[in-house]
């Protein structure tokens, strides 16, 4: 067999390998999320008017956390998948040697991202229990918070950052050829961390949803996630996300008019 030969069947190997991995932690971090990631949802349900009992102590802040990172992961790491799967055939392609190493590491520093995002949400949700406006079911209390927070992730999608950063998610081989880095590991994972932070400044505003629909209400994480792969993926991705914008905007207007009404 000739050498390029044996090269095509590695990359086809290592690709495999890296969609069953990728796979493997998407389906993991969902099953932790199906089990209750560690905290028993039901119980602090029983009572919407109660406040949140549950202390914030050091093990309980690692909790959570650990629940955003891996709902990150869970809801994330599909749409990325494409990128990072490019970029491991580009990589093996370049450096046989280390093609492998790489692409690891652009997809620990796209994760990296993530879960610096994760800790900003840990202290939002700490910072939101402490004035009262999460109920026990870790959503907002607070009808024209909530309203507001909708109108603001609507407005979102209309806004020139958020169609640039839609633009690089959407486009993993105009990603590449705009910002591959050499410099060896430490090039590859600067640039996981670029295309993560496109992928943030595309998605963080419905994330932020999750406190309107409830953390851990597991239809609305479910939801928000195919709603991201398919703005992401889709053909009509744009207008997916244009049609949300859309509705979140209604969505925020209605519920502020029917909070002031009321």
């Amino acid at each position: 067999m000739s050498e390029a030969g044996v090269l095509d069947r590695v990359l086809r190997r290592d690709r495999r390998v890296a969609a069953a991995a990728l796979a493997a932690v998407v389906v993991l971090a969902w099953g932790y999320l199906l089990a209750g990631a560690g905290m028993d949802v039901r119980a602090a349900m029983t009572d919407a008017a109660m406040p949140m009992a549950m202390p914030w102590s050091p093990g309980h802040a690692a909790l959570v956390a650990l629940m955003w990172a891996l709902m990150m992961l869970a809801m994330m790491l599909p749409s990325a998948a494409p990128m990072i799967l490019l970029h491991a055939t580009v990589s093996r392609r370049r450096d046989p040697a280390r093609g492998g190493r790489r692409a690891f590491l652009f997809a620990l520093g796209y994760v990296a991202v993530w879960g610096g995002f994760a800790l900003a949400a840990t202290a939002a949700q700490w910072g939101l229990e402490r004035v009262a406006l999460l109920t026990p079911g870790t959503a907002l209390g607070s009808a024209a918070v909530a309203s507001l927070v909708f109108l603001g992730a609507g407005i979102y999608q209309f806004t020139p950052l958020k169609r640039a950063c839609l633009r690089h998610c959407r486009s993993p081989v105009e990603f590449l050829a705009a910002h591959w880095r050499g410099g060896g590991a430490g090039g590859a994972f600067a640039m996981g961390a670029r295309h993560g932070a496109y992928c943030l400044g595309c998605c963080w505003a419905m994330m932020a949803l999750l406190f309107a629909g409830g953390v851990m209400n597991l239809a609305w994480i479910a939801g928000l996630a195919l709603l991201v792969l398919a703005e992401k993926l889709l053909p009509g991705g744009p207008l997916v996300g244009r049609v949300l914008g859309a509705g979140l905007v209604a969505w925020g207007a209605a519920g502020l008019a029917a909070a002031f009404a009321g």
